[in-house]
C-alpha cells in the first residue's frame, strides 16, 4: 500500500532555483491518493472540538469540504477579495512574491464558534495568519489548523505556535 508521501511529486528548482516544489495536484489526480489525503487529514482531528470548517481558496476547498461533509459540519469559504456577494471581512497578507487579500462573509462564523482551518500547505504561515485575523474579528475561536503538507524549513508553525497545528506530511526543507 502506498503512503501519502508517495503521491506527492516533487519538482526541483520550481518556480526558481533551490526550491523543491511539492505538487498537490499529483495527490488529487489519483483517486486513491485523494481518498488517503482526506482520510489521513480527517484522522488527525478526531479528538478536536470544533463547530465549523473553514477553507481558503482554492486548495483549502478541496480538502476542507470533504472533511466538513464527512463530519457533518458547515463549510465556510475564504476567497480572494471581490468574489463574495454579501458583507465581508478581509485581511491582507504578504506572499513570497507580493501581497494578497482574502475575505469571508461577515456572518459566516458566529461569535463563540470553534473553527477548524483546513488548507493544503503551510509554509511561512501568512495566509493562515490572515484567516485567523478574520475569524477572530467576527468572534470565532480557532480550534485548530489542519494541512496536508508542512514545509517546516519556512517556520510557519513557529509563527502560529499558540494554535494546534496538524500536518499529514512534514517536509523538513523549504
Amino acid at each position: 500500500m502506498k503512503k501519502l508521501e508517495d503521491y506527492v511529486i516533487t519538482i526541483p528548482d520550481f518556480p526558481e532555483p533551490g526550491i523543491m516544489f511539492r505538487d498537490v495536484t499529483s495527490v488529487l489526480q489519483d483517486a486513491d491518493g485523494f481518498r488517503l489525503a482526506v482520510d489521513t487529514m480527517q484522522g488527525l482531528v478526531t479528538d478536536a472540538d470544533f463547530d465549523v470548517v473553514v477553507g481558503a481558496e482554492s486548495r483549502g476547498f478541496l480538502f476542507g469540504a470533504p472533511i466538513a461533509y464527512n463530519l457533518h459540519k458547515p463549510f465556510i469559504l475564504i476567497r480572494k477579495k471581490g468574489k463574495l456577494p454579501r458583507e465581508t471581512v478581509s485581511a491582507a497578507y504578504e506572499l513570497e512574491y507580493g501581497k494578497a487579500e482574502i475575505e469571508m462573509h461577515r456572518d459566516a462564523i458566529q461569535p463563540g464558534q470553534r473553527v477548524l482551518i483546513v488548507d493544503d500547505l503551510i509554509a511561512t504561515g501568512g495566509t493562515i495568519e490572515a484567516m485567523i485575523r478574520m475569524i477572530e474579528e467576527v468572534g470565532g475561536e480557532v480550534a485548530g489548523i489542519l494541512v496536508l503538507m508542512e514545509l517546516a524549513g519556512l517556520k510557519g508553525r513557529e509563527k502560529l505556535a499558540k494554535y494546534r497545528l496538524d500536518a499529514a506530511i512534514t517536509y523538513e526543507g523549504k
